[in-house]
């Protein structure tokens, strides 16, 4: 039976792996060691080995896309799902990345792709594993021969998927500094059937801790604040006495403070158009203990990067939302990116459509939305403005120190989902936006990424 890659049965599972093994010089290449390692550290089961390699091997960049916390928890639920892994052929072994066909204890089996930095020490990027129904007819993907043919594999898998109603949004993808592909597909309304445009406005969901990051980093080389600094010099008044003394500005940014989530049944029971600025995030997690010493652990915080939006604000004297507008979106010409209110009649703006269950009907997130977005996610953009975001990083004229080695960014909660992918390297911006849960631009983008001409 023949299956087109675009419609594998994907599990996006963004696995984990184990300290020990194989050296990534010692076979095949490395991405192909780094594979056959992983086997060994998810049959291990050991949660703790997990740990620690991914502290070890892991990319910083893919460490921040998606935090430690989650993708151990990702482990847990794969390896409940799939008991073991075993290898049965290496498929294609090419740059910085190797295709295996494995089998899982039940049975089923996997295609799994493993990404390496394209230099040593050969730090993960990425590992992925998707469902094949015919182990013998399996189509790989393959980086395109040329811009058309890339184009053109490009628009019939959106076409396909659209019709399929599992996409809605726009993508857009830049070579060599020109955009060679720029299309918006589904309704950004639709029960008054509002198609999305080119410039549609979409939320990005966590993709603003980035700029956060970024309005952090400037405050700092302007010698307004340190990355040592305790939350207590900027927020005395922090209700977490504790948290307020020992936990600072690199806990915060690099989420090692032990704040956690204001997502919770605070945040279910208020009123959601009361929550409208940074103020009003914190009494929803502010005064809770730490969930660890800072810098003993990592763990996803929502909540850290509304203390960052706090004190972005003590440190400005400006409110987050006008700082990040003048010292971010203004500089590079984002005339289209903000954190509008939730009620405001803003022109050409995406619903957000999530399903309450499993094949159900889509149905609006509003009611899952606060009053506006915050310094953690929730503010809106266009394709076109997180590409400029990418040439503003590139030309130098916002700093962001990682962005060298290039940005792989993502958000995601019901209703939402984006993804950015830029590698200078190889001179390619790949932005997907959605208005669909995830993983709608996640997959995507993926797919998008791995036709990438050579």
């Amino acid at each position: 039976m023949r299956r087109t890659f675009c419609r594998l049965v994907s599990l996006a599972v963004l696995l984990t792996w184990a300290a020990g093994g194989i050296a990534a010089e010692d076979t095949g290449t490395p991405a192909t060691a780094r594979l056959i390692e992983y086997l060994k550290a998810f049959n291990s089961g050991s949660k703790e080995a997990v740990k620690q390699f991914h502290l070890d091997h892991f990319a910083p960049a893919a460490l921040r896309d998606i935090p430690l916390e989650n993708r151990l928890a990702r482990y847990v639920k794969a390896k409940a799902l799939l008991r073991s892994l075993e290898l049965r052929k290496i498929l294609s072994e090419r740059p910085g990345q190797t295709y295996a066909l494995v089998r899982a204890g039940g049975g089923r089996d996997f295609l799994m792709r493993a990404v390496v930095e394209q230099a040593s020490p050969y730090k993960l990027q990425n590992i992925f594993l998707e469902a094949v129904d015919d182990p013998d007819h399996i189509a790989l993907p393959e980086p395109k021969a040329g811009e058309k043919e890339f184009v053109s594999a490009v628009r019939d898998c959106l076409t396909e998927k659209a019709r399929a109603d599992e996409f809605s949004g726009v993508v857009l993808v830049a070579l060599n500094d020109r955009v060679v592909y720029h299309e918006a597909y589904g309704y950004a309304d639709r029960d008054k059937k509002i198609p999305n445009r080119k410039d549609t406005k979409f939320n990005l969901g966590s993709i603003n801790k980035n700029f956060t990051r970024l309005a952090v980093l400037q405050l700092v080389r302007g010698k307004k604040m340190s990355l040592g600094d305790p939350i207590k010099k900027f927020l005395p008044d922090y209700p977490n006495a504790e948290a307020a003394a020992k936990v600072t500005v690199r806990h915060l940014l690099e989420m090692t403070s032990g704040i956690g989530d204001f997502f919770g049944p605070r945040y279910e029971e208020t009123p959601k158009e009361k929550i409208r600025s940074i103020r009003d995030y914190l009494p929803l997690f502010a005064d809770l203990p730490l969930a660890f010493e800072p810098g003993a652990a990592s763990r996803y915080s929502n909540g850290g990067y509304i203390v960052l939006g706090a004190i972005i604000e003590k440190v400005s004297g400006q409110d987050y939302y006008a700082y990040v507008r003048e010292h971010i979106f203004k500089p590079c010409g984002m005339r289209d990116t903000d954190s509008y209110a939730r009620d405001a009649e803003v022109p050409n703006m995406a619903r957000g459509y999530t399903r309450e269950s499993e094949g159900g009907p889509w149905v609006l997130n509003h009611a899952t939305l606060p009053g506006r977005g915050s310094s953690a996610g929730g503010g809106y953009s266009t394709a076109e403005d997180m590409l400029r975001y990418v040439r503003c990083l590139g030309s130098g004229k916002v700093y962001l120190p990682e962005s060298v080695n290039g940005l792989r960014i993502a958000g995601g909660a019901p209703g939402i989902n984006s993804q950015l992918h830029w590698n200078p390297g190889r001179k390619a911006v790949v932005v997907v936006l959605t208005n669909l849960d995830p993983p709608a631009a996640e997959d995507a983008c993926r797919r998008i990424v791995s036709w990438l001409p050579e």
